[in-house]
């Protein structure tokens, strides 16, 4: 045993040592970078993944906290028009892990779905927090090395990356690195767009940050409106926008303006209408139910000593905050005109000025273009380095299409690193 002992460790000393995987960093520890791990741990590959926060997956888990909506159900051409422009970037990422992609990979982390009334698909158990744990727990074991409290700070003079860390600055070496950095919007939970500028410098293409899912701002409401109105929910309304076919939902009155689900869904139009022209006016239907000639009918009912107030409840349910739009919004002639009346309860005008800041929208526009990208998602400018998640020049609205554009892009950077690396030497 001892002589077989002695050529064996010999016969393994002339042994060329097999080589190293190649080492790749992950800096962002949202959907899209822990997407990119999963593919590129299952490909080999060394990870190491940075994320400026305590925990991974901060945005993601608040986002659930009203009920995790992952995804949606509706037919394909539909989902990818909520692209809007950049539908034609976003489609590949789809066709490779789209919806239905994405719900298989959930169910095989063992988590069931389930689609909503409004089509929106959601985990059985409404939480995002169970999701993340299987998660978590796939990746450490498929071995993904997380590092917390560690934030990017772009590169030294060697092209090494620069990392803040509750130890002092580090700079590591690596043979790619994949940016999922997040856009400019809840910089509490990281999204701060600080990645802006170290690739500002580096010559990359990028689109200003904008708010994007987000609330609009008045001139000024009088303070009737905002002492008694602000917090106030519009439902059963549609909003229209130039000549667009007015889309049904509710939102809500604020002390400056106007926010909600409805809103958020005319946010990019709204946005850009204000950029372009300074302001933007949307058309509020009160009662999306009646038509124009049923509602004159109802106000040319004789009224008798009853206040219009009275009259309005009475006669087309129209009070609260609706009513008091309506006074707010209308000229007073109107209340003596039931021609005039009824077309303003139907097509109400409300001038929105300005978007809410930045870091209050639930996601942001801007970002990396990806005319700055080859179709792996690589910087043309900086061979070896990738990007993905929100961080891209793109946007959709919620429903589970700004999620599942994530998902995708993070699967298709980590793709694209793979194939970059078997190819560069």
């Amino acid at each position: 045993m001892l002589t077989l002992s002695r050529q064996t460790a010999a016969h393994s000393m002339t042994q060329p040592s097999p080589p190293l995987p190649p080492h790749v960093a992950i800096i962002g520890g949202g959907p899209a970078g822990l997407m990119a791990a999963e593919v590129l741990s299952q490909a080999g590959i060394k990870v190491d993944l940075y994320d400026g926060m305590p925990s991974v997956g901060r945005k993601f888990l608040l986002a659930g906290v009203g009920g995790m909506n992952i995804t949606h159900s509706e037919a394909y051409p539909a989902f990818l028009s909520r692209y809007a422009e950049r539908a034609p970037q976003i489609a590949p990422l789809l066709r490779s892990f789209g919806a239905d992609a994405l719900c298989q990979w959930i169910h095989d982390l063992g988590i069931e779905t389930f689609v909503g009334s409004s089509g929106r698909v959601f985990p059985t158990d409404m939480k995002a927090a169970p999701l993340l744990r299987a998660w978590l727990k796939r990746l450490r074991d498929a071995g993904v090395v997380i590092h917390t409290r560690h934030r990017w700070l772009g590169w030294d003079g060697n092209g090494d990356l620069r990392i803040d860390s509750p130890e002092g600055e580090k700079h590591v070496q690596v043979d790619a690195t994949l940016l999922a950095l997040g856009g400019g919007s809840w910089s509490r939970l990281g999204s701060d767009g600080a990645w802006m500028l170290p690739l500002e410098q580096r010559g990359v293409g990028l689109a200003p940050l904008q708010p994007s899912n987000c609330g609009f701002e008045v001139q000024a409401w009088s303070e009737l409106m905002v002492s008694k109105f602000a917090g106030s929910p519009l439902k059963n309304i549609a909003i229209g926008l130039n000549d667009d076919v007015p889309r049904l939902g509710e939102c809500v009155i604020t002390a400056t303006g106007i926010e909600g689900s409805l809103i958020y869904a005319l946010s990019a139009p709204i946005r850009e209408s204000i950029n372009q022209h300074g302001s933007a006016t949307i058309h509020l239907d009160l009662l999306p139910g009646k038509p124009v000639d049923k509602i004159q009918a109802a106000l040319s009912k004789p009224r008798g000593s009853r206040s219009m107030s009275k009259h309005l409840h009475s006669q087309l349910g129209l009070d609260g905050v609706k009513a008091a739009l309506l006074r707010e919004l209308t000229p007073a002639d109107y209340f003596t005109d039931p021609a005039l009346l009824a077309k303003a309860i139907k097509a109400l005008p409300l001038t929105l000025v300005k978007t809410r800041p930045l870091d209050e929208a639930i996601s942001s526009a801007g970002g990396v273009m990806f005319e700055s990208m080859d179709k792996r998602l690589m910087l043309k400018q900086l061979p070896g380095v990738f990007c993905a998640g929100e961080m891209l020049d793109w946007e959709a609205p919620t429903g589970g299409y700004l999620l599942t554009a994530c998902f995708a892009s993070g699967r298709a950077a980590g793709l694209g690193v793979v194939e970059w690396l078997k190819h560069k030497d």
